[in-house]
């Protein structure tokens, strides 16, 4: 019998790989989505697009409002930044599109449900070499909330250790891409723009936009999404 595990999914590029290896590792993925006030909420029907697709034992879409914290442009009514090149990316320090304390506070909500469906293992798409620079991607973030959540849970208490796995963490774009490929993953389903047009088409100049379109340019596979700006 395959093995519960939560998946964190967004219905981005990173996400739906991290489904794709999480279902050919034997788990039974339960997938867990989050509408926060993000300004791009056309990702969620994305999210419901590759759960259906890839299969899951359960998608849930969790309702929490970050709008009331602001701080962030996918947040509060302040402008994506937007670049002509990727190579933009490099002096901006954290873009303003980080949300406050976003992976502490989804992770914390895959932790209940982790625990409510017997699970102990967690995936999430997090990546810390083509990225943003956002501080809840790196490595010793991931590990300090693994030991964290075994601290304070009763599945960690009682010796059943949750894992958190982070299978693309020190993947390029393009191996993320290529691996997604060979597990067959339709990207054509996802969408990672944090600007899109009101039909969801992707504006092709923000953060994730630009790494999307490098990671598929790199590893010489065509994006089947059609861009505003290419």
């Amino acid at each position: 019998m395959a093995k519960p595990a939560v998946v964190l999914l967004s219905g981005g590029l990173d996400s739906t790989t991290v489904l794709a290896i999480a279902k050919e590792q034997g788990f039974d993925p339960y997938a867990l989505s989050f509408r926060y006030g993000q300004r791009h909420v056309v990702e969620l029907e994305a999210a419901r697009r590759v759960a259906d697709a890839l299969g899951v034992a359960r998608h849930v879409v969790a309702d929490i409002d970050l709008r009331v914290f602001g701080g962030s442009s996918l947040t509060a009514d302040v402008d994506v930044p937007k670049h002509a090149s990727v190579q933009d990316l490099d002096d901006d320090g954290i873009p303003s599109t980080y949300v406050p304390a976003r992976n502490t506070i989804f992770l914390s909500f895959a932790l209940a449900y982790a625990e409510t469906v017997g699970a102990q293992d967690i995936f999430l798409g997090v990546n810390a070499l083509d990225y943003s620079g956002y501080p809840d991607c790196r490595p010793e973030y991931i590990e300090a909330f693994r030991r964290m959540a075994n601290l304070a849970t009763r599945t960690g208490v009682e010796g059943a250790e949750l894992k958190i796995h982070t299978p693309l963490i020190a993947l390029t774009k393009a191996e993320i891409v290529r691996r997604g490929t060979e597990l067959g993953v339709d990207y054509g389903l996802t969408s990672s723009c944090y600007d899109p047009s009101s039909n969801g088409q992707p504006c092709g100049g923000c953060d994730s936009c630009l790494l999307r379109l490098k990671g598929f340019e790199e590893a010489g596979v065509r994006d089947p999404l059609k861009y505003q700006a290419a």
